[in-house]
């Protein structure tokens, strides 16, 4: 029996509203909050993996500009999907929610083998995010309506590689728990 982790990726204000901000992130918010109730409803683990940037030394900035500046409001996760007690929220730095981060051994210590993906840019941090779970032997679940990307194409593209590549199952939010 397969033993999940729901991990939440970049749901922050500056993803949302802020200076990144597409209107395609909208639509994944309440799948999102429902998986994450229900996740917590039957004791799976709620992780938010979060950009977290230092100013004077992100090489992100060069691509996306300033965003998610640690100790900033454009940083916290967003007001409908705030962090409940007991869940975990990791920093990240880069695109990978496993990148020098203690994810990995969290994961571990509370006995996961596979990882449910959510969150913005599924052809960028979501997929990245995969791809370090997939090298460090977790299985992957994406619930289809909890991810999107700023275009259609990089959205199906984003699924196909985690699917292909990765082995990742893509499913609906009601195939799981």
């Amino acid at each position: 029996m397969e033993k999940f982790a729901v991990i939440v990726i970049d749901m922050l204000n500056d993803f949302v509203t802020g200076p990144i901000a597409s209107p395609r992130v909208n639509h994944i918010i309440k799948p999102i909050k429902e998986l994450c109730d229900k996740a917590r409803a039957n004791g799976i683990p709620v992780i938010y993996a979060n950009d977290s940037h230092t100013p004077e030394v992100d090489k992100e900035f060069k691509v996306w500009g300033p965003h998610a500046v640690e100790g900033t409001p454009g940083a916290e996760v967003i007001d409908e999907l705030k962090p409940q007690k007991g869940d975990i929220i990791v920093p990240k730095k880069t695109y990978s929610a496993f990148f020098s981060t203690p994810l990995d051994l969290i994961l571990r210590e509370l006995g996961v083998d596979t990882v449910v993906i959510t969150g913005w840019q599924a052809d960028c941090c979501c997929r990245h995010t995969s791809a370090d779970a997939f090298f460090r032997g977790f299985g992957i679940v994406v619930p289809k309506e909890t991810t999107d990307t700023t275009t259609e194409e990089g959205y199906i593209g984003g699924l196909e590689y985690i699917k292909n590549i990765y082995g990742g199952k893509i499913v609906s939010v009601n195939d799981l728990f």
